[in-house]
């Protein structure tokens, strides 16, 4: 007997529209219809072995891409949006390839959906900044996407808390010794950034909330 399929998310719907406004928006053709590429990233953004990395997660990006938007002049806003639906598209906890692996897929599925080869590039070029969260001065599609996928790192003390231990529950095939070296050297690197939020907007926001969050992470992952 099969298992059951899993419940759609409730804005399972409502992301659906925004994905087809979207690629409607970002190509000069009208075929192929968008809905299947749609219906095909949030197949994947639900997969079981994702805890962080959820719908819930690119519900998020996608908020505060459009929260942070109106304060930049990015060269190419519908790039930004394509690769934050993309970013984690492809998320295996045990893999180190995930972010070149989503950068593959959104070539291939965007180039048959005829988002012109510029745009997709573009995106593709996104999706891999996403690796380090470290974009170039000046890249300000890079810092729209990555301040937009930090963003949950200056969430309310409980907020960062659900966030680290679904992040740990990710990881749970992890020892704890190994978990806790390896948590801690990702937050060491983001702290070590001269700047954590790129964009003034970001910056003004989340830098100082986000800097505790993860100071007192950092302690407790020691004590």
């Amino acid at each position: 007997m099969s298992a059951p399929a899993p419940a759609r998310h409730p804005a399972h719907d409502a992301l659906l529209t925004r994905w087809t406004d979207l690629l409607t928006s970002a190509r000069e053709a009208t075929a192929p219809p968008p809905a299947p590429y749609g219906e095909d990233l949030l197949t994947r953004w639900a997969e079981p072995q994702r805890r962080y990395h959820t719908t819930d997660h690119l519900l998020a990006v996608l908020d505060r891409v459009e929260e942070l938007l109106p304060h930049v002049q990015a060269p190419d806003p519908a790039a930004i949006r394509l690769a934050a639906w993309f970013h984690d598209a492809v998320y295996l906890p045990d893999r180190s390839t995930n972010e070149e692996r989503s950068a593959r897929l959104a070539e291939r599925a965007l180039t048959e959906a005829a988002v012109p080869a510029p745009r997709t590039a573009e995106t593709v070029r996104l999706v891999l900044v996403t690796r380090d969260h470290d974009p170039a001065e000046g890249d300000t599609n890079g810092e729209v996407l990555c301040d937009a996928d930090l963003a949950v790192l200056a969430g309310s003390p409980a907020a960062y808390g659900a966030y680290a231990a679904a992040v740990r529950e990710e990881y749970g095939f992890v020892p704890d010794d190994a978990f806790r070296e390896g948590r801690a050297n990702v937050l060491r690197h983001l702290l070590g950034l001269s700047r954590l939020f790129r964009t003034p907007e970001a910056h003004d926001r989340w830098e100082e909330p986000a800097r505790r969050n993860m100071a007192t992470e950092l302690e407790l992952l020691g004590s």
